[in-house]
Formats: C-alpha cells, structure tokens, sequence
C-alpha cells in the first residue's frame, strides 16, 4: 500500500511536469528530473501516458505531447524532433548546418534528404524514419549564443557550394541576416570568424565593410595574408570585395 502511493504520487508529478510542456515539444527523461529510486515508478507513469495517448515516443527515451488540430494530430516538426540530439545536461552542444540550414537562411529553395549536425566533440547520426542526419565537425564550441552565428560561418564558407544560390540575391540575404544583428553579437561573429578558413574571414570582413562596421575589422585583416586571394566571384554584387582580395 505505501510502494502504490508512493508511484501514484510519482505519477502525478510526472503528469503536473508533461503538462508544462507544449503540444508537438519533445522532452526526454533528463528533462523530467526524475530521482533514480523514482525511475521505475516514473517508467509505468510514462507507458501508461503513453498508451492513453497522452503523449507519444518519437524514439527510446524521447516523447512528445501530440498536438491536435482541425487537419488531425500533428507530429513535432524535423527541428523539434532534432532537440534532444543538440542539447546535452541542458546544454546546447550542436545545430544544424548545410543545406536545411541554408534553407532556413534564404539562400536556397533546396530540402536535402539527410541533415547535417555540427558539432565541436560528438558525432551525432541519426537514422529514424525518414529523419536521418550525419555528423560534421564545428570550428569552435557551440552554445546558445553563438550557434546561429556559426550557422552564418558556414553559408559564407560553402557559399560557392549552396545549390541553386543566386549570388546576387544571396549577397542580398547575408547582408540582412547581418543587419539583424546588435555589436556584441558582431563581436562574438568575429571572433568565432577567426577558427574559420580564411576565405570565410575575407568574405565576412567585405560584408562587414560593407555595413561601415571598419571599426571591428583589425581581428579578421591581421588574420589574413595580404598576397592571398580568395575566389567567390562576387566582386559585381559587393562593392568591398576587392579591398579584402576576393576575385
């Protein structure tokens, strides 16, 4: 009798704790905070959520509370079922990169098949379903506050790679998605800038001329060879990209 009150009111906490969550939300067990003499307990409470239909599981150990809507129940899209692959201890340690990312930016109509994950020391892989995803290594540490950052990185570095990019427009795209951001932001840009290649520190050091922003360009002119040149062809769309080698 105490072992059953004892689950139930496991049970309960674990209801109060899912409830917070929003509908199509992934959550996993690190994010319930359940003790580990209340973990059997808290097992049976999330099975039998589950086959009440409470809630879902996208894979083992990750759920989702569906969300329902007049056109039927609603999965959680491919970045929420991505979340807890890119958080560890609640921290962000990874984020999407290549083409779904560039997507997202604007530079390009195209939906890859597989995603791909940055990150500084995981592999992460992913082969559920139709979401699969492949590892790549990041330049720098990734963390809340500089991953969308890094993310800019890697259109600049793959810029003469991104499919169906017209560089016109995507000139057009970069210096908006530069815009948006505040000077501390600018500032952990550059930084982070400096793990990158260096045709990646020329290319964000014309953008950022071009914005009139010459008071921060010191870090990324020092870090560069003056008899290097770098290939973009993008001279025509960016007026500054000659001062800093860029053919």
């Amino acid at each position: 009798m105490v072992y059953f009150c004892i689950e139930m009111g496991v049970a309960q906490t674990i209801r109060n704790k899912i409830e917070r969550f929003a509908d199509g939300e992934t959550f996993t067990y690190e994010q319930l905070s359940i003790a580990p003499k209340d973990y059997i307990a808290a097992s049976k409470a999330i099975e039998r959520m589950i086959d009440r239909e409470l809630i879902k599981r996208v894979s083992t150990g990750i759920f989702y509370k569906p969300k329902k809507t007049v056109f039927g129940e609603l999965k959680p899209n491919e970045e929420e079922q991505l979340k807890p692959y890119l958080f560890e201890n609640g921290k962000r340690i990874a984020y999407i990169t290549g083409i779904s990312l560039y997507n997202q930016l604007g530079l390009t109509t195209q939906v890859p098949n597989k995603i791909k994950i940055a990150s500084r020391d995981k592999r992460i892989s992913i082969s559920r379903g139709a979401l699969k995803a492949s590892p790549v290594k990041s330049y720098v540490d990734v963390t809340d506050k500089n991953y969308y950052l890094l993310g800019i990185l890697d259109a600049l570095k793959d810029f003469n790679i991104i499919p169906d990019l017209d560089k016109e427009s995507g000139i057009q795209r970069l210096v908006q998605l530069l815009k948006e951001l505040n000077l501390k932001e600018i500032s952990l840009l550059i930084q982070a800038a400096l793990a990158y290649p260096p045709r990646v520190r020329a290319f964000l050091g014309a953008l950022l001329e071009y914005l009139n922003l010459t008071d921060k360009l010191n870090p990324l002119k020092e870090s560069l060879n003056p008899l290097s040149t770098y290939s973009y062809e993008i001279e025509k769309f960016l007026s500054t990209a000659q001062n800093w080698n860029i053919k």
